[in-house]
């Protein structure tokens, strides 16, 4: 019986490709929770006979999914230019308000009643 490939996958490269191919598997793995795009993995092992032994040349590639830029947003005018106000929109006079009144009120917990301080 064959034994099971993950075997042979630590053995390349002293352990390193296959933490190689965890490591960019959980990348893809989150970009994919992130985006909804598809994402992918993909593990090529070129086996090539050499002399009396076997070579084995594994490489790994990903296509992990990258999120799409946001895009901004702006009104356009009868000149042509791009403002970011809405031309058709009237402008709102705002202002500060007034600050608050300095007097502070507390509320006792078992009476409820108001106390100003």
């Amino acid at each position: 019986m064959a034994k099971p490939i993950t075997d042979t996958l630590r053995l390349l490269q002293g352990g390193v490709f296959l933490d190689q191919c965890s490591d960019l598997f959980a990348s893809i793995v989150r970009a994919v929770e992130e985006t909804g795009k598809a994402g992918k993995l993909t593990i090529t092992l070129d086996v090539k006979k050499v002399n009396a032994a076997v070579s084995v040349l594994a490489k790994v590639t990903d296509k992990t999914p990258e999120p799409a830029p946001d895009a901004d947003l702006f009104y356009a005018t009868v000149e042509g230019n791009l403002s970011l106000d809405n031309p058709n929109q009237r402008k709102l006079d705002l202002r500060v308000a007034d600050s608050p009144p300095k007097q502070v009120r507390t509320v006792d917990p078992e009476t409820g009643e108001i106390k100003t301080a």
